[in-house]
């Protein structure tokens, strides 16, 4: 099975994880408080790819993916103003967006948006690609698909 679907906006990293003691319990924390809303919209549009609609009329949610997964992600980010000039993309502007946020970070954001919804785990997921580009309008690209075994 292969789940495919986009999410419109400009994507937003998840920030580097901290734990600490309190109460002789361990506490994660996820330092990127404004990836909140993009890791909601990503998880209502995963939501919304793993309802099922039948002819009879009845609807509902397909159970998260099981086994090993691959992931394949395409961020389109957006060209800072000054790739632009009179003419359009200015020659000179770089062809990809080599600078901030870096992949390995927005995919983290993704992943922790689809766990519990597309997979039960993102251990699941044992091959991945993920790419970043220039491109209008921004948003990310998502294909899960089960691996044969």
């Amino acid at each position: 099975m292969t789940v495919s679907f986009t999410v419109h906006g400009v994507p937003a990293p998840a920030g580097s994880k901290r734990g600490f003691y309190r109460a002789g319990r361990v506490i994660i924390t996820d330092d990127a408080k404004r990836s909140r809303p993009w890791k909601a919209q990503v998880a209502d549009a995963a939501a919304e790819a793993m309802t099922f609609h039948d002819p009879d009329g009845t609807s509902g949610y397909r159970p998260p993916l099981e086994g090993p997964l691959h992931l394949l992600l395409i961020f389109w980010m957006p060209r800072p103003t000054g790739h632009y000039g009179a003419r359009g993309v200015r020659p000179s502007a770089p062809p990809y967006p080599a600078v901030r946020p870096d992949v390995t970070k927005l995919v983290r954001a993704v992943e922790d948006a689809l766990t519990g919804i597309v997979w039960r785990d993102d251990a699941q997921v044992v091959h991945q690609e993920a790419s970043k580009r220039y491109g209008v309008p921004p948003r990310v690209e998502i294909r899960v698909s089960e691996l044969a075994p």
